[in-house]
């Protein structure tokens, strides 16, 4: 009569978490994780091109030691960041994530607009293997983080909405931080650069 009585519960508490929402929860947390992994992967792709591509734009160009320098202590604030699954739930830590991924990728775009000014640098196949590799990488980059953006959105909908918000205050489930597309774009913005007009002269004192 007891075995009858716990299955009857654990039947009954089946059907009331699925109607408040905690599997759908579940599935969509999981969704977030799976994304986000995705993201770091890609970044982190992104992170190995950096050394060889420094090292070819030294060998044509090493006078420009402050955009390489620019690059590779870019490269390490990316990786002094441990990209956790748990980062998504602190505002503060992805914000800190994020800027760092800006400055490496305004980092750089500010080496590919140097390397333009080297034809012998642009014309060395090394060099444009790896510059393909990292637009290849870019490109992977922005459907990583619009799917994690997605999958985020769909999951904190979720946990907001009557009655799953009941479920999800009951089992601790919060809303999780999204990147911040705007302030990121700011940040990667190229800088402009013409090298066709020579610098003005200093008057004279």
């Amino acid at each position: 009569m007891f075995g009858r009585i716990g299955v009857l519960l654990a039947l009954v508490a089946t059907v009331v978490l699925s109607g408040c929402g905690y599997n759908t929860i579940q599935s969509q947390d999981e969704e977030v994780k799976s994304s986000w992994s995705e993201v770091v992967n890609q970044y982190q792709r992104r992170a190995d091109l950096v050394p060889n591509l420094v090292n070819t734009v030294k060998g044509f160009a090493e006078q420009e030691k402050d955009i390489l320098l620019g690059v590779t202590e870019a490269r390490a604030r990316v990786g002094s960041i441990q990209a956790t699954p748990e980062l998504v739930n602190d505002p503060a830590a992805l914000n800190k994530f994020v800027q760092a991924q800006g400055e490496m990728t305004s980092a750089l775009s500010r080496l590919l607009v140097v390397a333009e000014n080297y034809p012998q640098l642009k014309s060395d196949q090394n060099f444009r293997d790896l510059q393909a590799q990292l637009e290849g990488t870019e490109n992977r980059i922005a459907v990583a983080r619009n799917r994690y953006i997605k999958s985020v959105q769909a999951y904190n909908t979720t946990v907001r909405s009557f009655p799953n918000n009941l479920t999800a205050k009951i089992f601790g489930f919060e809303t999780k931080a999204n990147f911040t597309v705007e302030n990121e774009a700011a940040i990667a913005k190229p800088p402009s650069v013409d090298f066709s007009k020579p610098a003005a002269p200093e008057p004279a004192k």
